[in-house]
């Protein structure tokens, strides 16, 4: 027997496991739990993990919650056992009032990955309560004529238990005259009702007192008494009796107070004074007096109080229609409460990620619930947000909803979201509630910086101080945080001879450029370089731009005279025959300046000279002239001090000196003085040579000039022959020209002068020059003229 007991049993826990597995996968069948009222609070209801099916430690991993609505929580779940304990003592009468059975509903939300479950907690009714009578010391009027078996309701106790701890049955203390029956409303509730089993007798006993109990049936059972004091009323024997003994009336729970409900009417066979009625309530419980009134002459029953669909639906009232012979009948008014669209949907908050990562997948953002208190169409709900928002609501179990990410979200585009969800029912008119949360998109780094050129052009001027800052290079990232803080950093220069290192630096945090060194114009005048800008993102992200400098030049440099040498040789004589008029071309400074620009643009000033008046010098290009005509009486050696200044700022210059002699045509011999002659002595042969050949090129120049002048006079004489020239008077003797190595010209030249007719050109030809002993003999012992050449100053010759 105890075996067969033991596989019984077995055998139902197998059915009870597979009976929980299969409501466990139906998944809307809702599971039922009970508890007793007043139990102690963190009493075990049950094991959640094992009514699930689920691991003792996945309900911790997958982040399971036990919610309710309005978000009371009555009840605790304890993740790691997995049992589901109380919050707190419950109270039945408190939570459910008279309803019966009293079921709390909650819902076991498990987070990752989302699931619902249904379930519901009843409350068991205890017999904590004692009946309670409204009035304890109740007065009857009964007349002596009643016959026996006529019945005299009387006020009933009130209990808030329920079921069989309310309200059973009535009993009156032992008499001779009358016993109690327990009727039953429709309501379900009992009440007492007298009943005269023996005729009275007023002379005999006038009144009598009567102890009535009223005993739940609770065990053990609790009672609660009233005092009944019976007067013996003589004569009048009718009773008032109303029309109808039930009154059926509907009225919306929004109408106005003093709306008539309905009007009650009683009769009374009794005339006189007998036969005068007032209405009154009847064993009215403190709500009834609160929420409805009766004329107590016309039988109008008007409401007193705003109505509530959702808190009662029904009010069954007790009409009482007395006589003034203290007679009474009743009757009921059955009031049904219509509901009307009065309650706004509401809408609670399961759970809320405020921050999103972007670019993420399909997220969920938050789980919501819904409800309303009104009914059927009132009561239906439907639930949105905008329709221009990534975001989708997706309906899950009954009024749940999760609201998740339509698509991956860009915080560069947009770096936060205002949701209003709007909840609205179908009642009429609609009602909605519209819930506002902000959800922000937290950044990933999936921009680089970008610069703001792609190529950047700096000017410093040379010669600058170390550690100038030259310019700035500038990048932004679209990111945020540390993704958006960009560092700088130089590249490797393309050139591997550029020393980029010791040339320039950046500020890693700003992009700032600076100079290392001081930088020369002369040396560098352009460089470039890379520049790298990257975020602190993980990974890191980066991007490049060319920074190009300019060396802007400055007037370091004063200007160096090439010509006449300044190189500490013998100082070099230029000849002037006394016979050159006034411009005549006596030498040319050359100079040059380092510098580029408006610091190299040269002037020439005269500073020194022996005879003031005598030379002048070109501004422009350095040729020193002579300013009128020579005389007899002028010094045979000039020293001539010319200033070469360049156009910076401030201008830099240099000066040069030149010797100047004075000659009675090219036939006289040259004669060093003593000083030169010291000098040239200790030259050395490559400075002789330097000065012999530029000696031989400005007097090729001078020799240049007077044929010019002959050319001049040979216009005048207006000769009938234009290929030959006649000689001017007074300076050449003749056609020929003879050049016997005076000045710095080496050899003797000997040329024939011709200006062409009617040109309109400053050319003029050396014809036919006679250079000794240079002749070239052709086959047929003729000399050959020397080939046509242009000489440096730019004048052709032939």
């Amino acid at each position: 027997m105890e075996a067969s007991g033991k596989f019984i049993c077995r055998q139902r826990q197998v059915v009870l496991f597979f009976v929980l597995l299969g409501l466990s996968q139906a998944g809307m069948e809702p599971r039922r739990y009970s508890v007793v009222e007043e139990t102690e609070g963190s009493s075990f209801v049950t094991n959640l993990a094992k009514d699930l099916g689920l691991g003792q430690r996945e309900l911790s991993k997958r982040g399971a919650r036990v919610i309710s609505k309005g978000n009371k929580l009555h009840l605790k779940l304890d993740r790691e056992t997995g049992d589901l304990l109380l919050n707190e003592k419950l109270d039945r009468e408190e939570l459910c009032g008279h309803t019966d059975p009293c079921v709390l509903r909650f819902q076991v939300l498990l987070e990752n990955p989302l699931q619902f479950f249904q379930a519901e907690l009843q409350v068991i009714d205890i017999n904590d309560h004692s009946p309670v009578f409204v009035d304890r010391d109740m007065l009857l009027k009964i007349s002596e004529s009643s016959p026996p078996g006529t019945t005299f309701p009387l006020k009933n106790a009130q209990d808030v238990d329920v079921g069989r701890n309310n309200i059973e049955t009535y009993i009156i203390s032992p008499n001779s005259y009358f016993r109690v029956l327990t009727r039953k409303s429709s309501d379900g509730s009992r009440y007492p009702e007298l009943v005269l089993d023996k005729a009275l007798d007023r002379e005999q006993e006038p009144e009598l007192r009567l102890t009535l109990t009223a005993q739940d049936g609770g065990s053990p059972p609790r009672s609660g008494i009233a005092q009944i004091n019976i007067e013996v009323v003589d004569i009048n024997d009718n009773a008032p009796e109303f029309e109808q003994s039930l009154y059926r009336v509907k009225i919306p729970e929004d109408s106005p107070i003093g709306f008539l409900i309905v009007t009650v009417s009683a009769t009374d066979a009794d005339i006189g004074v007998n036969g005068e009625i007032s209405y009154s309530l009847f064993q009215a419980s403190e709500e009834i007096c609160k929420t409805f009134e009766i004329n107590s002459m016309t039988g109008e029953i008007r409401l007193k109080k705003q109505l509530d669909f959702e808190r009662i639906q029904f009010y069954e009232v007790n009409i009482e229609a007395r006589d003034s012979g203290s007679f009474s009948g009743k009757c009921t008014v059955l009031t049904q409460v219509l509901d009307v669209n009065d309650n706004a949907p509401e809408i609670t908050m399961s759970a809320f990620t405020r921050h999103i990562p972007e670019n993420s997948p399909e997220a969920m953002v938050a789980v919501l619930s819904v409800s309303d208190l009104d009914s059927e169409e009132n009561g239906k709900i439907n639930c949105t947000i905008q329709a221009d928002l990534p975001f989708l609501l997706k309906s899950s179990l009954e009024n749940f909803y999760t609201l998740v990410t339509e698509r991956p979200l860009d915080r560069e585009s947009q770096a936060e979201y205002n949701i209003t969800i709007t909840v609205t029912d179908l009642g009429t008119p609609r009602l909605k509630t519209q819930h506002n949360i902000t959800v922000t998109v937290s950044d990933v780094n999936d921009n680089a910086p970008a610069f703001s050129q792609t190529t950047y052009t700096l000017r410093v001027r040379e010669n600058n101080s170390p550690a100038l800052h030259i310019g700035s290079v500038s990048a932004t990232d679209r990111d945020s945080g540390a993704n958006a803080q960009v560092t700088y950093s130089l590249l490797p220069p393309a050139d591997p001879q550029l020393p980029l290192a010791s040339l320039v630096s950046i500020n890693a945090d700003n992009g700032q450029l600076f100079a290392l060194r001081s930088l020369d114009y002369e040396a560098l005048r352009a460089f470039e370089f890379g520049v790298r800008a990257a975020d602190r993102g993980s990974p890191a992200l980066s991007s490049q731009a060319r920074v190009r400098v300019l060396v802007l030049d400055d007037n370091d440099n004063a200007p160096f005279v090439l010509y006449p040498p300044q190189n500490g040789s013998a100082p070099c004589t230029e000849l002037v025959p006394r016979a050159a008029e006034a411009g005549y071309l006596v030498t040319k400074v050359v100079a040059v300046d380092g510098d580029s620009g408006q610091n190299a643009w040269l002037s020439y000033q005269l500073l020194k000279a022996t005879e003031p008046g005598l030379f002048g010098v070109w501004a422009h290009n350095g040729e020193v002239r002579t300013a009128r005509l020579l005389s007899e009486r002028d010094a045979v050696k000039h020293r001539l001090v010319v200033l070469v200044r360049d156009n910076g700022e401030p201008p830099r210059s240099a000066s040069v000196t030149l010797h100047v002699l004075l000659v009675d045509g090219f036939s006289q011999p040259y004669l060093p003085l003593p000083e030169v002659a010291a000098a040239e002595a200790r030259a050395d042969p490559l400075t002789v040579y330097l000065v012999v050949a530029l000696a031989s090129v400005s007097s090729l120049f001078l020799f240049s000039v007077l044929v010019f002048v002959a050319v001049r006079l040979c216009r005048r004489s207006r000769a009938a022959s234009v290929g030959r020239c006649s000689a001017p008077e007074g300076h050449f003797p003749g056609h020929l020209v003879d050049v016997s190595g005076a000045g710095t010209l080496s050899q003797s030249y000997q040329y024939e002068v011709c200006l062409r007719g009617g040109s309109g050109t400053s050319e003029f030809k050396f014809l036919k020059p006679i250079i000794p002993n240079i002749q070239a003999q052709d086959s047929g012992g003729h000399s050959e003229e020397n080939p046509t050449f242009r000489n440096s100053f730019g004048f052709n010759l032939e």
